[in-house]
């Protein structure tokens, strides 16, 4: 019984952690709350995101993302676009997390 508890705990706290920095890549994008476009330059992007290596690395919507290996492990689904004028938000992948953030606050609801 103790050992229940103790895992009915853990569950518990683990959900409010790290909100919307968990993310899964959808395969459709009616699948997905969000729709993603990456540019080539950081100064194009409303956010600058550094992909952690695992989950309690990722941020408190701060560009710190985590990608799940199942959907209902993310915070976000995303769906990824070919073209800029069909995303919701735009994102440059950076290859340091001390880049890592918004550039744009405006777009800051869409990942909460």
């Amino acid at each position: 019984m103790k050992k229940q508890i103790f895992y009915f705990l853990i569950l518990f706290l683990s959900s409010f952690t790290g909100k919307a920095q968990k993310v899964f890549s959808v395969e459709y994008s009616h699948q997905a709350d969000v729709k993603v476009f990456v540019t080539d330059y950081e100064h194009q992007a409303d956010l600058a995101v550094y992909k952690v290596d695992y989950s309690h690395q990722a941020g408190k919507n701060d560009g710190k993302w985590f990608f799940t290996e199942y959907a209902h492990q993310a915070d976000k689904k995303i769906y990824f676009v070919s073209y800029s004028h069909q995303a919701d938000l735009k994102i440059y992948f950076s290859p340091y997390s001390h880049q890592a953030g918004w550039k744009k606050n405006s777009k800051k609801h869409l990942m909460y």
